[in-house]
């Protein structure tokens, strides 16, 4: 199962966590948690969707889009992030990270092969579409 099932099931029956396949290598893949979904009244048709994302040590995210603007948090670890035509960054605790509704997000993994990696994604995005989509 991809990432986007995953979650859409989560979303669905209200699991507090899902753990998701890292389908572009043999890299453990991240746990992600949703923390809360609001609708923006004032920008119908809107809503913030936050996930909490761990990486276990040498974990990473299949390539994959939102079609939202997103805003990485890093809380512990570090986490290497890159969107299709721009540089690889690595973040620690506190950094953040933007990608946009056609960013495609080609790199996403923990930096460390043996310490833990967690961060918040913040999506602003359409009520209605799921929050990732396969990359393009």
């Amino acid at each position: 199962m991809r990432i986007q099932p995953l979650l859409m099931l989560a979303a669905l029956i209200g699991v507090t966590s899902v753990q998701a396949q890292s389908s572009t290598s043999n890299a453990p893949a991240p746990t992600v948690t949703p923390v809360m979904t609001q609708a923006l009244p004032d920008y119908p048709g809107k809503e913030v969707l936050m996930l909490e994302v761990a990486y276990p040590p040498g974990g990473a995210d299949p390539v994959h889009r939102h079609d939202a603007h997103g805003f990485v948090y890093v809380l512990e670890g570090a986490v290497v992030m890159g969107v299709r035509g721009g540089k690889e960054v690595t973040l620690s605790p506190g950094q953040s990270f933007y990608e946009g509704p056609a960013d495609v997000h080609t790199v996403g993994r923990n930096a460390s092969q043996d310490k833990p990696a967690k961060f918040v994604v913040f999506l602003l995005k359409d009520a209605n579409k799921p929050p990732v989509l396969p990359a393009q």
